[in-house]
């Protein structure tokens, strides 16, 4: 039987990258949510140089992608590329009284992020925006429709007038999670699909954001 050996080489890769305790930590990290090198370098006590390399090993492994701030452009986040890796990882479980998805404008992806929430789980979710728009994105509510998903807000709303304490705050935008002091659970560096505006970049962030909530869904528990 012949075998692919670009593929083999690509999975022996993988299994490389992960076979190192500092690089699992990394990909431990990586498992709910977005991390800056900086922020990785102080949860795992390790010098700048030595987290550069093992992100370096990861990110030639196909492991972990690197995406540019939309908020701070001086800024990167890494996220796991690969999700498949997931089922490699342990879990932890976790409990709120409600989670809180927010972006800027609170037009699209916190508005997408907690209908897909109302539809994974029964534990209460809300959106806000840092800075709320008048009304939900056109686009958001074309792919909401496209995907027969409702929607659980007809307007936006003001973090600050949202949130309360005992909620689990998820940042799904760069912005609003540079912008915010609250804490904040949990940060997902999705790209904005409004100023694209198409279909593509808006099916893009819902195809994201249910992957992710499909993940942290059943480790989050009513507090």
């Amino acid at each position: 039987m012949n075998t692919d050996r670009t593929n083999l080489a690509e999975r022996a890769a993988r299994h490389a990258a992960l076979g190192d305790v500092a690089r699992l930590a990394v990909v431990d990290e990586l498992a709910l949510g977005d991390r800056s090198p900086s922020e990785l370098q102080a949860l795992l006590k390790l010098p700048s140089n030595l987290v550069s390399h093992h992100l370096k090993v990861l990110e030639g492994a196909g492991l972990v992608a690197r995406r540019r701030s939309e908020g701070d452009r001086r800024r990167t986040y890494l996220t796991l590329a690969d999700p498949s890796v997931l089922d490699t990882l342990p879990r932890t479980d976790m409990s709120a009284r409600r989670v809180v998805f927010v972006c800027s404008a609170n037009s699209a992806r916190s508005q997408l992020a907690a209908a897909l929430w109302a539809r994974a789980s029964g534990l209460p979710v809300a959106s806000a925006g840092t800075h709320p728009a008048e009304q939900i994105a056109e686009g958001a509510r074309a792919v909401a429709a496209r995907r027969s998903l409702k929607l659980v807000s007809s307007t936006p709303h003001q973090f600050d007038d949202v949130t309360a304490d005992g909620d689990f705050v998820v940042a799904v935008c760069d912005n609003a999670y540079e912008e915010l002091d609250a804490p904040i659970a949990l940060h997902w560096s999705i790209p904005d699909p409004v100023p694209q505006g198409n279909d593509a970049a808006f099916d893009d962030a819902y195809a994201e954001l249910d992957r992710r909530i499909t993940n942290l869904a059943p480790r989050l528990k009513a507090s």
